[in-house]
């Protein structure tokens, strides 16, 4: 027998219970979701009940995750469903529950209002994200003010949109800038049954896409420019619902399921009969036009056939109602967008044509469908990220259709100074092909339209201007102060920094009279003590008065992947001028493009004062307007300029 070890009667035998815990990697915690997914209608319940589109009929949203409460309410918008014509609360949206995350929100559905609060809060926040990623920084809604009144910061910022879904019983939506809302209207549809709606069916306007898209536009544009709800030319309310139902239409490409399912069916010809090209199809159908409400590149004629628009120079002269008028803009820019997708999609044309450039008849083979819709939808990105920039470039006040040409030329141009796929070209032969030109430039060329630079002083030496507009924004520490900016982490935090910015701005103009006086001169403006000429205001102390009236940042990448980084200054004076023996009120001002890197003022783009050409053209027509039918169109409704506006729409 083999010798054993004594057994060693001194240890103590111990259960095993097992491998020692580890700490919990980071890794195995869950993380916060980047984006929250919510169905609902692609364009608005129509879709649904056609055999043909039913498949596309709902999508996915994509919006960016926040905690919610009730309502919903987040940090951008707050839904309240009230009813007044019921005289109801209908119960708040929980989209944080569990059972409603998994999946993906609520089904879509007219008679679910839960679900009809989704659908305005995803469509929003869609709209407010792209918004964000164009511009490189938060979005803000319009300040609250009160005339004769003293707001504390915390009564002037507004925080949150309100978005009533059933507001009112009527076949109207707007936004309500005196009630920083928005709201839906529903009503029974036309009992005419060759529309092809159900007759006296219920019709939501929050259950479309393109309505309360539209609507946020118009609150955001609001909030970013707000004197351009001043009828003071044919062009700018124009411009504001042209602007919104750009944006409504371009969101179309952002839905890939949509995209591909047009793209079969006009086998890749987007200028023919398209959803894609048409705006609130259901509303439009509703109230018995036979077709969607606005299309951007036809419609239908009095044999109920559709029809391409044909582009004519001199329409632009005889169209003064606003929609009318902002659908040339809203054409030509979609025409531009068109010519991109033919220059983009070219080559695969060719490709599965054999080289003659005219595709077989029959179906479209699926892998082309899918490298079309994306080419469509990568032009689309493209096109309504240079509308969205351009906003940035534009002057404060008295926005004209030439002028936003010359901002979206100068906005891409600093980002992109090759431009290697003719965009700028597009848009410049599609604005002239509508007979959209500017004022006081010499030819059509990309440098003559981009805004002409600070120029220098025949008084001074070559160099010293620039020289002292680089110390002046280093002597305001203009650097400094938004580098802070981009490390506050609330919208309230970085408007209350901002505010105060511009006001240590106004300050420092007003005490530096020879900053003042370089200023003056740029803009066109008056700043410098006792040099106001009549008819502007001024304080006891020889000071005229102006306001420092935004500051906006930005950081976006060019072309080669720097970084371009800038603010925006307006600056904004109100000048008394006689007419025929009457006094008028004309608002003056000029946005500052600055850029950081070189400490330099790169463009001043305003309406300087005694412009009494300008004066004159918006006293003839706002006498003009007063006395025509339109009259409630563009000075009618106080605070509420949209209520009439579409109402009249409508």
């Amino acid at each position: 027998m083999a010798n054993r070890k004594p057994a060693n009667r001194n240890v103590v035998q111990v259960a095993w219970s097992g491998p020692a815990k580890a700490p919990r990697h980071m890794a195995s915690q869950p993380q916060q979701p980047t984006h929250r997914a919510l169905r609902g209608y692609a364009f608005d319940p129509s879709l649904a009940t056609s055999l043909d589109t039913a498949v596309v009929s709902e999508i996915t949203y994509r919006v960016p995750w926040e905690k919610l409460e009730r309502g919903p309410i987040g940090e951008y918008v707050e839904v309240v469903d009230y009813d007044p014509a019921s005289q109801c609360f209908y119960a708040p949206v929980d989209l944080d529950h569990p059972f409603v995350l998994a999946e993906d929100g609520y089904g879509p559905s007219e008679g679910n209002p839960q679900f009809h609060q989704q659908m305005v809060y995803a469509v929003a926040m869609t709209t407010i994200d792209h918004f964000e990623r164009a511009l490189g920084r938060k979005a803000f809604w319009a300040d609250r003010f009160e005339k004769g009144t003293h707001l504390s910061d915390d009564e002037q910022f507004v925080r949150r949109l309100r978005i009533y879904p059933h507001a009112m019983r009527m076949a109207n939506a707007y936004y309500s800038r005196g009630k920083f809302s928005i709201l839906c209207g529903y009503f029974p549809a036309t009992e005419d049954r060759s529309t092809g709606q159900f007759p006296r069916g219920m019709v939501f306007t929050c259950l479309s896409h393109d309505i309360v898209a539209h609507e946020t536009t118009h609150a955001l544009l609001d909030g970013f420019h707000e004197y351009f709800l001043e009828a003071t030319n044919p062009d700018v309310l124009a411009f504001h619902e042209a602007f919104a139902d750009l944006v409504a239409l371009f969101q179309h490409f952002t839905f890939p399921e949509i995209i591909a399912h047009q793209i079969a069916k006009t086998r890749g010809n987007l200028e023919s009969d398209n959803l894609l090209a048409q705006l609130a199809a259901q509303f439009g159908l509703a109230r018995g036009t036979h077709g969607a409400l606005r299309d951007a590149i036809g419609r239908f004629d009095a044999d109920k056939k559709w029809v391409r628009h044909v582009p004519d120079p001199t329409e632009l002269d005889d169209t003064l109602e606003v929609h009318e008028r902002g659908a040339i803009l809203v054409a030509a820019i979609f025409d531009a967008f068109l010519a991109i997708y033919k220059g983009r999609t070219r080559d695969l044309v060719r490709l599965a044509s054999g080289g003659t450039g005219v595709l077989q008849q029959g179906d479209l083979h699926p892998d082309l469908v899918n490298r079309l819709a994306d080419e469509a939808a990568m032009a689309a990105s493209h096109v309504l990220n240079m509308c969205i920039r351009a906003l940035d470039y534009c002057p404060p006040v008295d926005l004209t259709f030439g002028e936003y040409l010359r901002a979206l030329v100068t906005a891409d141009m600093d980002l992109y100074p090759e431009d290697q796929r003719g965009y700028r070209v597009a848009f410049i032969e599609a604005f002239r092909r509508r007979g959209i030109y500017p004022e006081d430039i010499r030819t059509l060329s990309e440098d003559s339209l981009r805004w002409a630079r600070p120029g220098e002083d025949p008084e001074r030496e070559p160099g010293e201007v620039e020289g002292m507009l680089a110390r002046f924004i280093n002597d305001i520490k203009l650097r400094t102060h938004v580098d802070k900016l981009r490390y506050l982490k609330t919208r309230k935090e970085i408007w209350k920094e901002t505010r105060q910015i511009r006001i240590d701005l106004h300050n420092f103009i007003q005490n530096a009279v020879v900053k003042a006086e370089l200023l003056q001169r740029l803009t066109g403006l008056a700043l410098a003590e006792y040099q106001a000429p009549e008819g502007v205001r001024v304080r006891r102390n020889g000071m005229p008065v102006f306001s420092v009236r935004s500051l906006r940042e930005a950081r976006r990448a060019r072309e080669d992947g720097r970084a371009l980084n800038q603010v925006f200054v307006t600056i904004l004076q109100t000048e008394t001028m006689e007419h025929e023996g009457q006094s008028h009120t004309i608002r003056c001002g000029s946005t500052l493009v600055i850029d950081l890197d070189e400490s330099k003022v790169t463009y001043v783009i305003g309406k300087g004062l005694h412009d009494k050409a300008r004066l004159l053209r918006n006293i003839k027509f706002k006498e003009a307007m007063e006395n025509s039918p339109l009259a409630v169109t563009y000075y009618g409704e106080g605070k509420e300029p949209f209520a009439a506006l579409h109402n009249i729409s409508a």
